[in-house]
């Protein structure tokens, strides 16, 4: 075994948590020989993870002194930036010019090699016209951008001067293949009409909560072979505009994970016929599909049951479904003849894949419903379900029934704003710990029903873990 592949494993590829030194035994490895010191730095260089300023700082120093590191970073992880803890304001920050506009712009500067940049909206003053023209235009390598909740004026302003010089640019094409502008909800209607149809080879497209039209996402190049698709609470996009996209657009044909998602306090985006004909077109290779909001009804099941059998994730949150909806997710209605034997429709049923399902807001989904004996969701016959997101009004009922949720072997979890009834896990589930929710298509996320789209392969956790999880 090489010590490249040696002192890969002594990375600790995840989230900082505080404020104290990360990577103690890589750092240690410098001093250990020549050959373990050009292996130990390609390591500790290839993904870079800056908490705080102080660090972005000494990193930058670092590059400074010697540019050949810069030719190693393939990742830039901002995604955890805080000045909180360290006892300094916004102001006092701007003061240090540890971490302002140009030091960024000489940090991208010295990484040219850069695959994957994760910003958010701690920085969002910081990432200037001339930022953005960098990681859009002059960053050849760059394969992933994030942008998560930048909404400041000064980045809207920005953002805008960047977009506009594609204008005249009509050829231009970006490489970019996984993009975030989640909740980046300040931004305007052009800046998507002019940089969505740069983009031919998008797989990753986060735009929750943005400000993106039909129009927009009609220009989406043909080339683009997109699996991963956010346009949950867009407010400016119509059902007709997202049924035409996902109906007729080349660069959709193979989704894997789709949030269709809506407030439906102030605004409906899919109504009956619209979920009728996006859910008849919906491919096999779909894992997660989130029409929260729609006007999903009992018609709809015999669409929504078939896609059951490859599907991970489902939400269906102030679905208009009865309990007995509900259960025939899980068996057939007949599953039995008065004898007790299996029927023929029986004989033919296909279990369900679902690991994750969403009841938020059905108005028949209530702790005495579940409950009941006529109800089969919480029953062994109905794994690998292990997670339901329920409302405010039915986690809180079933918190206070702390021993029907052990007798049933299931139990309450909240984080943020959401709430979720899970189920115990087996013996052999509890010793792969939360590694049994990793799969290839969340890129490292181990926890279900996320709602923010990860552009970079990863442990989730800083204000993207806050976007994708407890909002």
């Amino acid at each position: 075994m090489s010590p490249d592949h040696v002192i890969a494993q002594l990375a600790l590829e995840v989230p900082p948590n505080n404020y104290s030194p990360r990577n103690v035994d890589l750092i240690s490895c410098l001093l250990t020989s020549r050959t373990i010191h050009a292996a130990t730095l390609t390591t500790l260089y290839h993904h870079i993870t800056i908490p705080h300023s102080t660090i972005f700082s000494k990193f930058l120093g670092h590059l400074c002194e010697n540019p050949a590191l810069g030719t190693i970073v393939r990742r830039l992880d901002l995604s955890h930036f805080t000045s909180i803890g360290l006892g300094r304001t916004q102001k006092m920050n701007s003061t240090i010019q540890n971490m302002t506009s140009k030091t960024l712009l000489q940090c991208l500067e010295l990484t040219a090699s850069v695959q994957e940049v994760l910003l958010q909206e701690h920085l969002d003053e910081d990432i200037d016209t001339k930022v953005l023209c960098k990681l859009f235009y002059d960053l050849p390598n760059l394969r992933a951008v994030d942008f998560c909740a930048a909404s400041s004026s000064p980045f809207v302003e920005a953002f805008s001067s960047a977009i506009s010089t594609l204008g005249s640019s009509a050829n231009l094409q970006m490489g970019i293949r996984r993009l975030s502008l989640h909740e980046c909800f300040t931004l305007p209607t052009s800046a998507f009409e002019n940089l969505l149809p740069r983009m031919p080879n998008l797989t990753h497209l986060d735009l929750c909560h943005t400000r993106v039209t039909d129009k927009a996402l009609a220009s989406l190049p043909r080339t683009a072979r997109i699996t991963h698709l956010n346009l949950g609470r867009c407010t400016q996009i119509s059902g007709d505009g997202v049924v035409d996209l996902i109906t007729a657009h080349p660069a959709v044909t193979s989704l894997v994970y789709l949030n269709l998602s809506c407030d439906i306090s102030r605004y409906r985006l899919l109504w009956e016929s619209d979920v009728q004909r996006i859910l008849s077109v919906l491919p096999s290779t779909l894992r997660s599909l989130s029409i929260s909001g729609a006007k999903v009804q009992s018609e709809h099941l015999e669409l929504i049951i078939p896609l059951t059998k490859h599907l991970e994730e489902l939400s269906l949150g102030f679905a208009e479904l009865s309990m007995r909806d509900i259960n025939s997710i899980f068996e057939p209605k007949g599953s039995s003849d008065s004898s007790g034997d299996p029927t023929n429709e029986d004989c033919e049923w296909t279990p369900h894949t679902l690991r994750y399902l969403d009841l938020t807001g059905i108005k028949s989904v209530i702790q005495s419903a579940l409950f009941s004996s006529s109800s089969n969701i919480l029953r062994s016959t109905t794994r690998p379900l292990e997670v339901l997101e329920l409302g405010d009004k039915v986690i809180s009922a079933l918190r206070d029934c702390t021993l029907t949720n052990k007798r049933l072997g299931w139990v309450v979890k909240e984080l943020g704003r959401r709430g979720w009834y899970v189920r115990e896990p087996t013996l052999e589930e509890a010793q792969l710990g939360e590694a049994r929710g990793r799969t290839a298509w969340k890129m490292g996320a181990m926890w279900w029903g996320m709602r923010k789209i990860p552009v970079a392969w990863g442990e989730v956790g800083g204000l993207y873990g806050h976007y994708m999880f407890k909002r």
